[in-house]
Parts: C-alpha cells; structure tokens; sequence
C-alpha cells in the first residue's frame, strides 16, 4: 500500500478557503491524515487562500522529518498587502479577507522575492519543487525572465527541480520543447473524461525526461462522486447535460466491474508512462480518507476494454 500511495500528492487548494471555508483543525486533521497514510508529496501556491494554503501546510508539516516529504510552491503571483480590503472576501474564489492582492509577476526579481515569502509563511528553509503558476498571459517574462531565475535557484542548490503547472497542455508542451524544466503539472487536461494532452504534451515529456504530475483528475468535481447529481461542476462551473451524461455512462461501466468513478478516474492517469504522481485534494479528513481507499485497489483491465468498446474512451488512450 505504501508504494502505491507514494505516488499520490496532497493539492492544497482546498485548504485555502477554495469556495468554503475550512477550520484550521479540519485543515490541520487533513495534513496529519495524508501523512500517516503515507502520502509523501505536497503541493501548494501563494494563490491558494492569499497565503493560507502555505501557512497552514507548513505549520502541519515543520515537525515531520524534512527529508521524508517532497514540497512544492509556485511563483507568479506575488502577494501585496492591501489594508483596504480586510472588510471583504478575496474576490477570486477564496473565503478569506481581502488584506493582500496578487500581483503578476513573472520577472527574475519577483521569483525570488515570492519563493522568499514562500519559505516565511512555510517556516521551511527549502522547497523541491517551483512552478511557474499559470504563465498562460505571460509567455515572455516567464520564459525569458523567470525560467532562467528558477534554472538559476536550482543550480545553486535553493531548489531541487523546477516546472511549470498550469490547466492548458499547449503552453506546457512549449516549455518542454524550449527549455529545461524537470516537470510539468498538469490540470484537468488528462483524466479519465478528457485527454487532449495525449497526442504532443505527455509524449515529449516521455521522450526527454520529464515529469508530468497530473491534477483536476476529478475536473473540478464531475468525477469525485460515482452517483454524478445533477449539478456536479466541470472545470468550475455546472456541468452541461451531455457531459453528465458521459460521466454517468462511465459510472455505469464501473459499476459493473465492481469499482468507482472516482477510483477509476485516479488510477487512469497512470496508464501512461511520463504521469509520474497525482494530486489529490480534500477539505476535510473523511475527503482524503475516501480519496485514498479509493486509490488502493486497480480497477480491473476489463473496466478500461469495456470503456472502449462502448465508446467511452479511444481506442489508443493507455490505461494501467
């Protein structure tokens, strides 16, 4: 069981207040779950609750033996305090006030100063991993200013590897093609609904080295419960009818072979060689705990024949 769940990661986007508040001991019970069922990898962002994600993942994690856990940050969006909005919520999606503001940056200079605000609300004195956060709007200062800064930290030995995450794989694809990321983190573009990624992103990364950790498997929520209600979210908004009709459809094959929805949609990424790891994310203890009950059995090959035969997945999509 251990190297099974060795390759699934912690997303920490939930603990950020995403959508719902969440208490600092259901986020804490969250952390102290992964970890005792063995879930070594973990990931988060500036982004994630204006800071909260980091603040909360590191307070969780600074007592573990350093050297036990993989942790990853990004950069990108820098936090700036803004006291006129302690009164209000974040306006993008996180329950919680309004006393910073992100600002895009992507230059040489905003890489470090974000990883060094990074480490303080961490309280570590290093991450693995930084990703470059959602470059989509700023090719330019990413590739020529912030990539060369990363290369930089990781030379020196600040960071072990660097990557970039983002929910598009064409982007993704030129960074492989262009320069020497070590990983990608890929949202919502693989999973067991959708797989655009497959034809160029996953194998150059197969093909020069680099690792993919896939994330969104559940694309936002349509595929996190086998019984799909009627307003299950895709990609952050309600599902259109004929996308829950596909995911139903999927249930239904599972059904069958005697597993889940969700189980098959987090075994699904790893039918291909360059997904290295998954992330996984949960608002309360109960979440993750399903999540990795979930994981700890393979769907049977004949669910992923089935699937083909009825349309629901190509022909040439690998599965485990």
């Amino acid at each position: 069981m251990a190297d099974v769940l060795s390759r699934l990661g912690l997303g920490t986007s939930p603990l950020g207040n995403l959508y719902a508040e969440v208490a600092d001991h259901e986020a804490r019970a969250v952390i102290d779950a992964a970890w005792e069922a063995g879930i070594r990898t973990f990931d988060t962002a500036p982004h994630y609750g204006l800071g909260l994600a980091e603040k909360r993942l590191g307070s969780a994690l600074k007592d573990r033996p350093r050297d036990e856990f993989v942790l990853s940050t990004k950069v990108g969006r820098l936090l700036v305090p803004d006291p006129s909005g302690a009164d209000r919520l974040d306006d993008d999606g996180f329950v919680v006030p309004a006393r910073w503001r992100r600002v895009w940056d992507f230059s040489a200079d905003g890489v470090r100063r974000s990883l060094e605000s990074s480490l303080e609300r961490l309280g570590l004195d290093r991450v693995d991993v930084v990703y470059l956060h959602d470059p989509d709007d700023h090719w330019d200062q990413a590739f020529g200013e912030a990539l060369p800064a990363l290369a930089e930290l990781r030379e020196q030995g600040v960071v072990g590897a660097i990557g970039a995450g983002m929910n598009q794989w064409r982007m993704l694809a030129r960074f492989v093609r262009e320069s020497s990321v070590d990983c990608v983190l890929l949202a919502g573009r693989y999973t067991l609904l959708e797989q655009p990624a497959l034809d160029e992103l996953l194998p150059l990364c197969a093909e020069r080295g680099v690792d993919v950790l896939a994330a969104g498997l559940f694309n936002s929520g349509l595929l996190a419960r086998h019984d799909v209600p009627d307003d299950a979210t895709y990609d952050y908004r309600t599902a259109p009818a004929d996308v829950l009709g596909r995911a139903r459809r999927i249930a239904a094959v599972c059904a069958r072979h005697g597993t889940t929805l969700p189980a098959a949609a987090l075994w699904f990424p790893f039918g291909h060689p360059a997904v290295t790891g998954a992330l996984i994310g949960a608002r309360s203890e109960e979440e993750l705990t399903a999540n990795v009950a979930a994981f700890a059995t393979p769907p049977p090959p004949e669910l992923w024949a089935d699937l083909r035969a009825e349309g629901l997945l190509a022909a040439g999509v690998p599965t485990p």
